[in-house]
């Protein structure tokens, strides 16, 4: 027995501050528009920093994919949410433990309380988790203050997706991992 599965993700630097996030309202209407012109099973977005936001993509896509769930965390919320074509069954978020600086108002990490949401999905008899993740944005490459954050952070991704997904017949790991492949956190 074989399942064909179409996820997409992506970061939509939705952050509902018009001189930070230009054309946030347009930009996030096209892409409600090209969710629901495909034929994803799932998708996992990052940076829905708004229910407003959350809310207007799943009116958007709810002929398509018509579950959906936001992970709530931290101040401003954690910015991650899942829209499915399948019911989702069971969530659960684990927030980082390390999470940015709370001093460090202009990089705005510490609020979201970023970390990594699950959704519980049976698709034709198959147990398929899908897991979405936030890792803390990298400000400086040759100055990086935050690579010990992300390295944490992806060591938790790794456990979290070990102790939630044994039995399970698909394991999908989406978001963005603030990472390039030869990366600590990454590897």
């Amino acid at each position: 027995m074989s399942l064909e599965f179409k996820v997409f993700t992506l970061n939509c630097w939705a952050i509902p501050i018009p001189t930070l996030s230009k054309n946030r309202k347009r930009r996030l209407k096209a892409i409600a528009e090209h969710i629901s012109n495909s034929h994803y099973d799932v998708v996992c977005l990052q940076e829905i920093w708004s229910d407003q936001d959350y809310y207007s993509i799943k009116d958007e896509v709810a002929g398509v994919l018509p579950y959906s769930h936001y992970f709530y965390s931290g101040v401003t919320g954690s910015g991650v949410c899942i829209y499915s074509k399948h019911v989702i069954e069971d969530t659960f978020f684990h927030q980082y433990s390390l999470n940015g600086y709370i001093h460090k108002l202009q990089h705005g990490d510490w609020f979201g309380g970023k970390g990594i949401g699950l959704c519980k999905l049976s698709v034709s008899g198959f147990s398929v988790n899908i897991y979405s993740a936030h890792l803390h944005a990298e400000y400086n490459r040759n100055n990086d203050e935050y690579e010990a954050h992300r390295i944490l952070q992806a060591y938790d991704v790794a456990q979290f997706i070990k102790l939630t997904s044994q039995g399970v017949d698909l394991t999908v790991l989406a978001g963005d991992l603030n990472t390039l492949p030869g990366d600590i956190a990454y590897r």
